[in-house]
């Protein structure tokens, strides 16, 4: 059974950083595509990052792009998610995802992690 595990969330001020960290903990599972979603309360689940694992390629919201950044650790399957000069509008669960798929669309993924909850507020 594949899993993924978030990691990383928490308590911020405007213009702080935050590292989250996705564990792929079926060791025989080999991503092809990992990406990471976000939901603040009443909104809809949104993209923020896709992944494709075998290159490296990446794409970001357009909200997030220059501010967030990707990383892997291929050897222990870890997606990272560096965030930087963090906004109040990037407070929301954030969701590491995989699928067979590069796409920003939310079906297209078939594993999902619990969700790590950033808030950033002074």
């Amino acid at each position: 059974q594949v899993q993924l595990v978030e990691s990383g969330g928490g308590l911020v001020q405007p213009g702080g950083s935050l590292r989250l960290s996705c564990a792929v903990t079926e060791r025989t599972f080999s991503p092809r595509v990992m990406a990471w979603f976000r939901q603040a309360p009443g909104k809809v689940r949104e993209d923020v990052a896709v992944f494709r694992w075998t290159d490296g390629y990446t794409d970001y919201a357009e909200s997030v792009k220059g501010r967030f950044s990707m990383s892997r650790d291929f050897v222990n399957h870890i997606l990272y998610l560096e965030m930087n000069s963090l906004k109040a509008e990037d407070t929301a669960v954030y969701y590491c995802a995989a699928g067979p798929t590069f796409s920003r669309l939310v079906d297209l993924y078939d594993y999902w992690g619990q969700g790590t909850q950033v808030t950033v507020s002074s």
